[in-house]
């Protein structure tokens, strides 16, 4: 009789990871060994979280050790979720198993563009509106786009040859652009996370998406076996966990590294949040537009955080657990973290190290399963106090960080560098000139973008020329991508030293 374990094998593994034979050799650890050891991951190291770790002065988290804390963050909850009472319900959903987890946690910023979140947005614009892909950028789907396995010139292969277990768990948004599935999740009232049109681009498909049109088709291969259990819009368990987990990483540690760096400072972040205690009353009976008119007040932002969650999360907005979550956050970071100045010692880093823990605990713990979550949730979700905490943990990252001036003033200027190299590489890529002279990679991946397009699609050849410049350039650290353009602008004296980003 075929026992849970080999039918999830003759499900997931798609025929790539060996016969059931060697499970005891887990394919899903092979699929995390892959990942780990692949230049793909090791670029993270020097690629961007939120500010570039050349710029801080200090140590802060980059997409390398951010992506090693989702993993361990993911572990733990899968580990306490499959040993728990709901272990039934999770494997009548397709199943939950920690390896899987941690491997996609891994995997799920391979794609992040130098700069973070930032080149993402640029490299979008640019993919869209100059170069003319009208799937654009997105980093995760550029992270699928990565592991996915493609021949070029029938021999030699991308990616990473993962499961189909793994890749599903990679996918938090398991939609395209546009397409697919159809009817798209972006039509549903009200979408899920992600899949709604930027306000400014109503007619630009989804804000965030898995997969590009190119990878569709692997996509429909990766969650054929969740048919079925799973709705076709939504993330398998393994996904749900994996991008809690993200939630939580982010949250935490990003608060983190602002108190080590001097950024967050005890007054400003208590003014707001203790405004907000102490005029809620006032500020609730404000119109939206009085409310954003009145920025400077203390206490402003978090009213608005708190009427955002009630209009885009009205499945889980509860208005005293938003009251008690800013009460907590209050306690946990005016009076605890920031109540001193990080100053390197052993007794700062002890503390911040009980912080991170103590939170990370709290909420892991917090983690719960569901059989019918709305649009909005995961088959794997937070507790609605958790829930509420992490949106303050968040707001407080965005209003302190996230909206200076000086930060502003540097992500301008690596916007303008990320333009003008793609600019200058699409460029010489363009050039008939200087076909012989291009890096080989930039050949490879022309190659590899004409064999994915139909031969009638219009445009072929300049499309694959566009999209292989992405891909170039997304697949660049942040002091890559500098040195490059120092390069290509005739700045840089090291001749020979400039070919290690070709």
């Amino acid at each position: 009789m075929q026992g849970p374990a080999e039918g999830r094998a003759r499900r997931l593994f798609g025929g790539r990871a060996g016969a059931l034979g060697d499970l005891a050799a887990s394919p899903y650890r092979a699929d995390r060994d892959r990942i780990a050891s692949s230049p793909f991951f090791a670029r993270l190291g020097g690629v961007t979280q939120v500010v570039s770790p050349g710029g801080s002065g200090l140590l802060v988290h980059n997409r390398l050790t951010h992506s090693i804390k989702v993993a361990q963050v993911g572990r733990a909850i899968a580990e306490r979720l499959t040993a728990g009472p709901q272990a039934g319900l999770l494997e009548r959903l397709g199943g939950c198993d920690p390896d899987v987890v941690e491997a996609a946690a891994l995997a799920h910023d391979l794609g992040h563009p130098p700069f973070g979140h930032l080149g993402e947005r640029v490299l979008d614009r640019l993919a869209r509106r100059q170069l003319g892909l009208p799937d654009g950028f997105e980093g995760n789907a550029q992270s699928y786009r990565i592991v996915t396995s493609t021949e070029i010139r029938k021999t030699a292969t991308i990616g990473l040859d993962l499961t189909a277990a793994v890749r599903a768990a990679m996918l938090k948004y398991p939609w395209t652009r546009r397409g697919h599935p159809d009817p798209h999740p972006r039509l549903l009232d009200p979408p899920p996370r992600g899949a709604a049109a930027p306000p400014d681009e109503p007619d630009s498909g989804s804000a965030k998406f898995g997969a590009y049109d190119t990878e569709a088709a692997d996509l429909r291969q990766a969650r054929e076996p969740f048919a079925g259990r799973i709705a076709d819009w939504q993330q398998t368990v393994e996904a749900s966990v994996m991008d809690t987990a993200d939630d939580i990483a982010y949250a935490i540690h990003d608060v983190e590294d602002f108190h080590r760096v001097g950024v967050l400072q005890q007054g400003v972040v208590a003014t707001e949040l203790t405004g907000w205690q102490r005029d809620a009353g006032q500020l609730r009976h404000l119109t939206d537009a009085a409310l954003l008119g009145s920025r400077r007040r203390p206490g402003a932002a978090i009213e608005r955080l708190r009427r955002q969650v009630h209009r885009k999360d009205a499945w889980i907005s509860d208005d005293d657990a938003f009251a008690a979550a800013v009460e907590h956050v209050r306690t946990e970071l005016v009076d605890g973290l920031l109540a001193a100045p990080f100053d390197g010692s052993l007794e700062a880093e002890q503390y911040v190290a009980g912080f991170s823990a103590r939170w990370t605990r709290r909420l892991v713990d917090a983690v719960t399963g569901t059989a019918d979550p709305g649009t909005r949730s995961g088959h794997v979700r937070l507790g609605v106090a958790q829930w509420h905490e992490v949106q303050v943990l968040k707001l407080v990252h965005h209003r302190f960080v996230l909206e200076r001036p000086d930060l502003a003033l540097h992500q301008r200027g690596q916007a303008r560098l990320l333009a003008t190299l793609v600019e200058a590489l699409y460029a010489w890529l363009r050039d008939p000139d200087e076909s012989d002279r291009l890096p080989q990679r930039l050949h490879d991946l022309v190659e590899l973008g004409e064999a994915e397009l139909h031969p009638r699609t219009p445009d072929r050849i300049a499309r694959a020329q566009a999209r292989a410049t992405v891909d170039f350039v997304a697949a660049l650290t942040d002091g890559q991508a500098g040195a490059l353009l120092d390069a290509l602008s005739g700045r840089s004296g090291a001749l020979w030293t400039d070919a290690f980003v070709l």
